[in-house]
């Protein structure tokens, strides 16, 4: 069955205002679909990957209740690339797995609008090619790194985080729509508005072409 939504998908960074713009395309009728949530989804106690995460990194990164301490084993992963494709090859073949069901339901229902997946490392993970279009979020340096100070608290936390993500600059690079988050909200949600009805426009357009 052929689908007639628009596929878009929203990356960016740390305190990038990923999230912030996310909301905003939602508040504007998009279905988004977060690769967060997913994520969350695939550890929860009982599924086969928080097993597969125990087994590779230890009881550890359990809480007492047996959830899984997401923030314990970001620290654990964040700055040691072998790590984190470790963990990486565990639970992105899940999430790509709800992901396919998430739009398979979606195509199923005749879902004619836009769809946008927010996820992190959409380009790292080259999930960025299956996309109709790619929104990238960027901000300056210095504001990033305010942001994510106020967030997060731990500037050696912070730094390591930032320093093994793709650079914003170069994921602009290859966007379809950028939008600038180092101003004011206000500012930002115009960028967003702008960057809709360009995606409105693309919807129409491949509506009548029928791709």
């Amino acid at each position: 069955m052929t689908r007639r939504f628009l596929l878009v998908g929203l990356t960016g960074g740390l305190a990038s205002g990923k999230s912030t713009v996310s909301e905003a395309l939602r508040r504007l009728g998009c279905v988004v679909i977060d690769a967060d949530v997913l994520a969350r989804e695939v550890v929860e106690p009982g599924e086969p990957a928080l097993a597969d995460v125990v087994t590779e990194f230890g009881r550890e990164v359990l809480g007492p209740d047996g959830v899984l301490d997401r923030k314990r084993l970001g620290t654990l992963v964040f700055g040691d690339p072998d790590k984190r494709r470790r963990l990486e090859a565990i639970t992105h073949p899940r999430i790509r797995a709800r992901f396919t069901r998430r739009l398979e339901e979606l195509t199923g229902q005749d879902f004619d609008g836009i769809v946008v997946f927010d996820a992190a490392v959409m380009i790292e993970s080259g999930g960025y090619r299956d996309m109709d279009r790619l929104i990238v979020v960027v901000t300056d340096a210095e504001t990033q790194h305010v942001r994510a100070l106020q967030r997060d608290g731990n500037r050696e936390d912070v730094e390591r985080r930032i320093a093994s993500q793709m650079p914003l600059a170069d994921k602009a690079r290859l966007a379809d729509y950028v939008v600038d988050n180092s101003g004011d909200r206000a500012a930002t949600l115009a960028e967003v508005q702008r960057v809709h009805r360009a995606l409105l426009a693309d919807l129409q357009a491949r509506q009548k072409t029928g791709r």
